[in-house]
């Protein structure tokens, strides 16, 4: 595994009063609970961005309780993604930038532009979206994933598409969501949505196992088997970082999935 890339996984968010006395401890203090989970897991994806503008202050203070190697996801604002016309996006995206996200520093990982079930795919207006994400802010590169939530995007058009502009799609496993495996860009980015809080580690230790090496799959430059892909395989087998998140409905099993399948990682 020397040549692999890093593998992180995480959660969605670290606000969750269901957590108190399951995952964070009943005494630990509200202002604790994110350096408390950053030193559990190994990512986090942060949904607030999603629904509105954060003050630089804030990914500062976020940046500063995560220990060192600790990478965030954000999410972009809905208001570039929920739109008719994404040509149009521009405005909504340079001002989520200039909110102050750039403030995580080290701890800024990709950012997922997440896309409404019912946005259909049009090859000319989502290209034209994808020429508007930055590919880098004062010469620090931008990494870019987006998730997809219509069957209509289950296209060949649609990985080709990705490649070109060496952007990854979200893996989704989900009840309803296109499951798509296609590898277009330079890392990976997995959302396991179909855990059950009737389990206590969200998911049973089997899944576990095979979900663990399918990130390592991923991580040494393969392509997991069983997965459902659109486009042809990869070329090459270049490393490439994983990032993966247990988020299911109820979540409360979450945080203790997650902390599984990094155990085994290893």
């Amino acid at each position: 595994m020397a040549k692999a890339g890093k593998i992180r996984i995480g959660i969605g968010g670290w606000t969750f009063a269901p957590w108190r006395g399951v995952f964070y401890p009943d005494r630990l203090p509200h202002a604790r609970e994110l350096n408390y989970a950053a030193s559990h897991l190994t990512s986090i994806e942060i949904n607030g961005t999603y629904y509105g503008s954060q003050k630089p202050e804030s990914f500062r203070k976020w940046a500063r309780e995560v220990p060192d190697g600790f990478v965030f996801s954000v999410k972009g604002p809905r208001f570039a993604t929920n739109r008719k016309v994404l040509a149009e996006a521009g405005d909504s995206i340079k001002r989520f930038y200039d909110s102050g996200v750039l403030e995580l520093g080290d701890s800024l990982g990709p950012v997922l532009w997440q896309f409404a079930p019912t946005k259909k795919f049009d090859e000319a207006d989502f290209g034209a979206f994808l020429a508007l994400l930055p590919r880098e802010i004062d010469k620090r590169p931008l990494r870019h994933v987006v998730e997809v939530r219509h069957d209509s995007f289950r296209v060949a058009a649609f990985p080709a598409l990705l490649r070109r502009f060496g952007v990854p799609v979200v893996y989704a496993e989900h009840a309803t969501y296109p499951a798509i495996a296609d590898v277009t860009g330079d890392f990976v980015y997995a959302r396991l949505q179909r855990g059950s809080d009737d389990i206590k580690t969200a998911y049973p230790p089997k899944a576990l196992d095979a979900w663990a090496e399918r990130l390592r799959t991923w991580a040494g430059g393969g392509e997991p088997a069983g997965l459902p892909c659109i486009g042809p395989t990869a070329a090459g087998k270049t490393a490439r970082d994983v990032f993966a998140y247990i988020i299911h409905e109820g979540k409360v099993r979450a945080p203790a999935g997650a902390m599984e399948l990094i155990a085994r990682i290893g």
